[in-house]
C-alpha cells in the first residue's frame, strides 16, 4: 500500500491524485457503470457487482441505481438497507450504515474534509473523516452528513437537512444546519 493511501484510511492529510488512488477510482468507476446498466438484472447479479463494489454489504441490502463512491471498498452497509436513486457516498473515509436504514433520493454521505489554508487547498491536501449512520435511521431525501459525522439509531433526518454535527438516538432532526427538533418515542 501506498503512502497517500495509508494516509487516506487513517484519516491524515494526503494527496488524492496518487497513482494507487487513481487506479482504485479507476476499478470503481468500472463497478458502478456496470451496476448502473444491471439495473434490469436479477437481484442477484446486482448484489454480485455491489459485494466486488463495496466493502461489505449484505444480500438483502438494496441499492437503485445511479450510485455513486470514490472508492466503494470504505462502505459498509448493514443487512436489510435501502439506498434509493441518485445517493452519493464520497468513501475517502470509512462510511458505516447500519441494518434496516432507510436513504433517500439523492442523499450525500461525505467524507472529504479540504484544507483550509487557501495554498494547502490549491495543492490538493485533502482528508478523510468517517460517517456512520446507526441502525433503522431514515435519511429523507437530500440529506447531505458532512465528514465526521456520526447518527445515533433510530433518528430521523427531515428532507434537505445538512447535517454538520453528531445526532443522538432516537431524535428528529431537520434544517440547515441539522437541529434537534424532538425526541422520538
Amino acid at each position: 500500500m501506498g503512502e497517500n493511501k495509508r494516509l487516506m484510511l487513517a484519516g491524515e492529510w494526503y494527496l488524492p491524485d496518487d497513482p494507487e488512488l487513481l487506479a482504485d477510482s479507476a476499478r470503481r468507476t468500472r463497478l458502478c457503470a456496470a451496476y448502473d446498466a444491471a439495473a434490469t438484472a436479477s437481484a442477484a447479479e446486482q448484489h454480485a457487482i455491489l459485494a466486488e463494489l463495496l466493502g461489505s454489504v449484505d444480500a438483502s441490502v438494496r441499492v437503485r441505481p445511479p450510485f455513486r463512491c470514490d472508492f466503494g471498498y470504505n462502505i459498509n452497509v448493514g443487512a436489510g438497507t435501502f439506498v434509493n436513486f441518485g445517493a452519493v457516498f464520497l468513501d475517502t473515509g470509512t462510511i458505516t450504515v447500519g441494518a434496516d436504514v432507510q436513504i433517500g433520493p439523492n442523499v450525500q454521505l461525505l467524507t472529504p474534509a479540504h484544507e483550509l489554508d487557501a495554498g494547502r487547498r490549491r495543492a490538493g491536501w485533502e482528508r478523510a473523516l468517517p460517517v456512520t449512520v446507526g441502525d433503522n435511521v431514515w435519511l429523507g431525501g437530500g440529506v447531505i452528513v458532512c465528514p465526521g459525522v456520526s447518527i445515533g439509531a433510530d433518528t430521523v433526518v427531515g428532507a434537505g437537512a445538512v447535517v454538520t454535527g453528531d445526532l443522538p438516538p432516537g431524535v428528529l432532526a431537520v434544517g440547515n444546519p441539522a437541529r434537534v427538533v424532538r425526541k422520538l418515542t
